[in-house]
């Protein structure tokens, strides 16, 4: 029997030994090898792409020719104005990729030895690289298999000590209100979409604005998902009577879930209804790159948060948004003039 891909050397291709070993220039020089891989870690100015530039190397920073602006290797990424070393970010990357069904922030902070306000910031930097990657795709084509599901996420009301006071929890009045579900699209050997919506009834235009029209569509019998016939070939399945008949199922769907809810159960075992957009869109890109040695997936996630701009929704979390009502004051200004 062949040895599973996960369990072979092929996939352990960086170490979090490696990296931490690292001196601050190694940790440097890789840093720049990922953000700029066109020039083999040579430093491009981010602000007008201009490869002609020269470092001061006693304050470790460049200044370009062209604009005859100063900036370092993190400047306009995720990692913009950072106070952790270089080293402890590639660390965090690399705790972060090898965790198979998520890392929290708790315990990414302890690994770090940071706060926990540090930590879960990071990590949502992280999560916002890996989301970036489905940004605006389009699933499916001329004969492309795509499979769409929902997983009801949060809500749990406690029943009563009593038998007597309990409720039907089933019933709408009797539940909390925070109960969302997670949609999914995805096709059969490409990418995974996720949004989150109160009911799948919902979630139904954002699959036909995700998915070309030309797509086969799998879906269960959900009655959610019945306007989809008007758009899209269907096929559907029936769970009560089977997981797969007559070349219809949604196994990689339910894949992807049965991964969102190890992450929920054991690493998160509570998710805020704000952010779970986020927490699903980070299962999904695990999803996509699980067969991905660990150093192809370090590298996607370190390229990734080099190439977004600083995040306006984590820049001054924990300043209540002080520093991103600057960073969009700052954008604005840039688009009108």
């Amino acid at each position: 029997m062949s040895q599973h891909f996960l369990m072979s050397a092929a996939a352990r291709t960086v170490s979090l030994k490696q990296v931490a070993r690292m001196t601050d220039g190694e940790a440097c020089a890789l840093f720049r090898k990922i953000r700029w891989p066109k020039t083999n870690g040579a430093a491009v100015c981010p602000h007008c792409d201009c490869p002609k530039c020269y470092e001061y190397t006693t304050r470790n920073v460049f200044k370009c020719k062209a604009c005859r602006k100063q900036f370092s290797e993190t400047s306009g990424t995720l990692f913009a104005w950072r106070k952790l070393p270089i080293r402890d970010y590639l660390i965090a990357i690399v705790i972060f990729v090898n965790a198979v069904k998520g890392i929290s922030a708790l315990q990414l902070g302890r690994d770090l030895d940071v706060q926990y306000k540090t930590a879960y910031v990071l990590a949502m930097k992280l999560r916002e690289a890996m989301a970036a990657e489905v940004r605006g795709v389009v699933l499916g084509g001329e004969g492309v298999e795509v499979e769409v599901d929902g997983c009801y996420v949060g809500g749990h009301v406690r029943p009563e000590n009593k038998k007597e006071d309990r409720k039907d929890r089933r019933r709408a009045e009797n539940q909390s209100g925070k109960r969302q579900v997670v949609v999914v699209a995805r096709e059969r050997g490409g990418k995974t979409v996720t949004m989150v919506f109160g009911t799948e009834e919902e979630g139904a235009s954002f699959i036909k604005a995700r998915i070309d029209r030309n797509s086969i569509v799998h879906a269960d019998e959900a009655a959610g998902w019945n306007a989809l016939h008007a758009r899209f070939a269907m096929k559907r399945i029936n769970h009560q009577d089977a997981y797969s008949a007559d070349g219809a199922c949604t196994n990689q769907a339910e894949s992807y879930f049965a991964r969102l809810r190890r992450a929920q159960w054991g690493q998160r075992h509570r998710i805020s209804g704000k952010y779970l957009t986020r927490y699903a869109a980070e299962m999904a890109w695990r999803e996509d790159h699980r067969r991905e040695s660990n150093g192809e997936q370090f590298r996607t996630v370190g390229f990734r948060a080099a190439a977004l701009p600083p995040s306006v929704d984590w820049c001054g979390y924990w300043q209540r948004g002080a520093c991103s009502l600057i960073l969009c004051v700052q954008r604005f200004d840039s688009f009108s003039t």
